[in-house]
């Protein structure tokens, strides 16, 4: 078994002392984002450190595999966005404009330092969000799916806290087309994890709900595991999944999910939703008047949790509605009464839920 760096484990100790947040409060999941991802680059084995540290309850992993069959833990499929691969591999990039992780073997990858997600201005790397780590500074690397469960059931063992995993079988639509099962490989590493019981601390999620249908009634059963799984909600014009229609690949209409009678259909398959947070309160409410749209309730009156995505403090990403980042938890955690918040800044977030009367 790889043994995890060291140097992400002194990194881990740092944060530690410095944040004192402890678990956040029953009944209620802080879930780091792609890692402490307001603070260190998003998917880093650091991030992820300090995620633990800063008392998350679940830590995400979006999964990606490579051309030699490996899974990596990367939010895109390309690696253009947060990584140097234009200048280590200028050549590979696909007609599309992008290079992605499937064209490459693992050993290349980790030639790759992995950065902030950045805009170039001329010669010069700047973060796309300006009060982000800046893009270029230190060393990062994309880590394995392996590697990373390495770290987290290290740290749950050396802190004595079990902070689980989540993780999203990222367009396994996409991986079909390039002749991998995503989703079955990503199971065999879990299962040899340990994460075998609807009991154990993990979340499977999805923007595919075909693929969750496979994962339910096919793959699950014949691997002897029975996992939560969570249905990811999307706008249909982001095109995260796509369909054949008509000889035509167009993007998975998403509509008939924010109804309320689809609650019912996605409880067959799925025992939460992940949606947008837009999709739960009108971006056109106001401070004291909040208009929320019924999902929420929709889906628990199915026995569904409900993990909005993706709370941020970022300048611009508070919506007017709300007068900063507590009060926008304090809104969805205690108004709109959802089961838990993915965010960027998962340290804010268990703070805020410690110190809050109903959070305990």
């Amino acid at each position: 078994m790889k043994m995890t760096p060291l140097n992400t484990f002194v990194a881990a100790s740092l944060c530690a002392t410095l944040f004192t947040g402890g678990p956040a409060a029953a009944g209620k999941v802080v879930i780091a984002h792609r890692g402490a991802s307001g603070y260190l680059p998003e998917h880093s084995l650091p991030g992820k450190a300090a995620a633990h540290a800063m008392g998350a309850d679940y830590i995400e992993q979006d999964l990606v595999m490579t051309r030699d069959d490996r899974i990596i833990v990367l939010h895109d499929l390309y690696l253009d966005r947060v990584t140097n691969v234009a200048e280590v591999f200028p050549d590979r990039r696909r007609p599309d404009g992008h290079y992605y992780a499937i064209d490459f073997d693992l050993a290349e990858i980790k030639r790759l330092r992995l950065m902030e997600a950045f805009k170039r201005e001329g010669d010069t790397l700047l973060a796309i969000s300006p009060v982000r780590f800046p893009p270029g500074r230190s060393v990062f690397r994309i880590s394995t799916l392996e590697e990373e469960l390495e770290l987290i059931q290290g740290m749950n063992h050396s802190t004595g806290r079990v902070v689980g995993i989540y993780t999203e079988i990222k367009a396994p639509w996409f991986h079909r087309q390039e002749g991998k099962d995503l989703s079955r490989a990503a199971l065999t590493v879990l299962k040899q994890y340990g994460y075998t019981r609807r009991e154990d601390p993990l979340y499977l999620q999805s923007f595919d709900p075909q693929e969750l249908k496979r994962l339910r009634t096919e793959l699950l059963p014949a691997m002897g595991l029975d996992l939560k799984l969570v249905q990811l909600i999307a706008e249909t014009r982001w095109g995260l999944t796509m369909v054949i229609e008509d000889g035509r690949t167009v993007p998975y209409d998403y509509e008939w999910m924010k109804r309320p009678e689809a609650m019912a259909k996605i409880a067959a398959y799925a025992d939460g939703i992940g949606p947008w947070f837009n999709m739960l309160v009108r971006p056109d409410s106001a401070p004291g008047k909040i208009e929320v749209t019924g999902m929420v309730e929709a889906a628990h009156a199915a026995g569904l949790e409900v993990h909005p995505y993706t709370f941020r403090s970022d300048p611009g990403q508070v919506p007017a509605y709300a007068t900063d980042f507590e009060d926008l938890l304090d809104i969805f955690l205690f108004k709109v009464g959802v089961d838990g918040v993915f965010t960027d800044y998962p340290d804010r977030a268990v703070r805020f839920l410690n110190k809050h009367p109903q959070g305990r």
